[in-house]
């Protein structure tokens, strides 16, 4: 039995609180500076509490000016090619690994091991690695300043195979048997089965792969050429042109608070989900 003892509690909420503080304080400032011009921000000290230009701020950033030091496209247009571009890789990576990793585990043909570690060896090639070779491959295609350029040479994903295989790998055996005795071809032991069994995995694995897919900053810097085909994070990057005088950081401010929304709102949706794919042993 535990002893619960009130000091403890209270210097655990102390903690927990400073924590949250320290985290939150940055987004407030971002969220202040939002609300303010960008004269008043680069004064010191700079303001503490929200301005009156809230609605201005965030109506620039998302439709767009006509004048600016950086970059002065919409976020709006940047916020849905981001929007596309996770979402396509998230659901290709999904279905890709959840193919591969049945592949893997319920097919047998030669060189089998082979083939999973290959796969897994792909860990050691991260794009930052490979990307001189996957940039001319892509501009030969002519997939430059796209969708599909910016999305299928991050689609492949050796984590999820493997994730994929290793939870595979623990579906009892009693299982295919009953399901072949009920003549279930491999495709519909895997619609039926198996797909059913993953959708906690499936869950926690999409979380992940659509921040991923989100925060994508080297490959479409390389792979996109003008302002329609940026995402939200190289949007923030091209606003950033010059000196604290010349930059325009209330839109640059609410450009970033903007972007956090997306992912935020899929964590808080799907936190349910992904902390039991993460943690959940059922079968």
């Amino acid at each position: 039995m535990v002893e619960r003892k009130p000091t403890l509690g209270i210097l655990a909420h102390v903690v927990a609180i400073f924590g949250v503080l320290i985290v939150a304080f940055p987004i407030y400032l971002a969220f202040v500076a939002s609300t303010h011009t960008a004269q008043e921000i680069v004064q010191r000290p700079m303001p503490l509490l929200p301005g009156s230009h809230m609605w201005e701020s965030y109506k620039s950033a998302l439709f767009g000016r006509s004048v600016g030091a950086g970059s002065v496209a919409p976020v709006a247009r940047m916020m849905w090619v981001s929007l596309v571009t996770a979402l396509v890789i998230t659901f290709g990576k999904i279905a890709i690994s959840l193919l591969s990793a049945f592949a893997v585990v319920y097919f047998r043909f030669p060189l089998k091991g082979l083939c999973f570690w290959a796969i897994f060896i792909t860990l050691m090639l991260p794009v930052e690695v490979r990307i001189g070779p996957t940039y001319q491959v892509v501009s030969d295609l002519g997939m430059l300043n796209s969708y599909a350029g910016l999305t299928i040479p991050l689609i492949a994903s050796a984590t999820a195979t493997f994730l994929f295989r290793q939870f595979f790998l623990t579906v009892p055996d009693e299982l295919i048997e009953a399901a072949r005795m009920d003549g279930a071809g491999p495709m519909r032991f895997f619609w039926d089965v198996l797909v059913p069994l993953s959708k906690t995995s499936i869950a926690a694995l999409f979380v992940i792969q659509f921040i991923y897919g989100w925060n994508q900053y080297l490959w479409p810097l390389l792979a996109t050429t003008t302002e329609d085909m940026y995402p939200i994070v190289i949007g923030i990057k091209r606003m950033i042109a010059g000196g604290d005088g010349q930059n325009e950081w209330n839109i640059v401010m609410a450009t970033a608070l903007l972007a956090m929304l997306p992912p935020a709102l899929v964590v808080v949706l799907m936190q349910k989900w992904f902390v039991k794919g993460l943690v959940d042993t059922e079968k």
